[in-house]
């Protein structure tokens, strides 16, 4: 049984390990080892993700198989982009499933899930950034009638970027 609910400040440990563990994995080909822990050191954590889930813009979403968490996700509503020409538009900023769950589909549910969010906020579409290595992301969200409409360069750190598909699912 698998239930999706907003994120709370309960949820922020769930957050930082699911995120830091599966971020690692899909990016770990991407760049040296020490700039994707200093990456990850920066961007998971508990106080990095505390302000998020404060930031109103931000809606986070846990998750959880027979009430255990195994995924998080975080769209942004009404997030403009100068490539997308419609409006409005949510952002998918992140969503993950721990990897001894992939087999399930629980990451086509939570982007179902995200869809429906999106819809009922009347957004126009949803886009997103995800690293042109990672060819199972791309797959994934190709499935769910997503295209590649840009590219863009994700900061690692100071040295180092990674070119990500910038890709947009229209919806009416």
């Amino acid at each position: 049984m698998i239930s999706i609910l907003p994120a709370t400040e309960n949820d922020i440990a769930t957050i930082v390990n699911i995120g830091y563990t599966e971020v690692e994995a899909a990016h770990r080909e991407s760049c040296a080892p020490d700039i994707l822990e200093v990456y990850l050191m920066r961007h998971y954590n508990e106080v990095a993700i505390q302000a998020e889930l404060q930031d109103k813009r931000n809606v986070y979403s846990i998750l959880r198989y027979n009430n255990e968490p195994v995924g998080f996700s975080k769209m942004v509503m009404n997030q403009h982009h100068p490539n997308i020409s419609i409006e409005p538009t949510a952002k998918l900023d992140r969503i993950y499933v721990s990897s001894a769950h992939h087999d399930k589909k629980f990451g086509a549910a939570l982007l179902q899930f995200n869809i429906n969010l999106a819809k009922q906020a009347h957004q126009r579409g949803i886009w997103l950034f995800t690293w042109i290595g990672n060819e199972r992301a791309i797959r994934f969200y190709k499935k769910a009638g997503f295209t590649i409409v840009g590219s863009h360069w994700f900061t690692v750190s100071d040295t180092h970027a990674n070119e990500n598909h910038q890709m947009l699912l229209e919806m009416e």
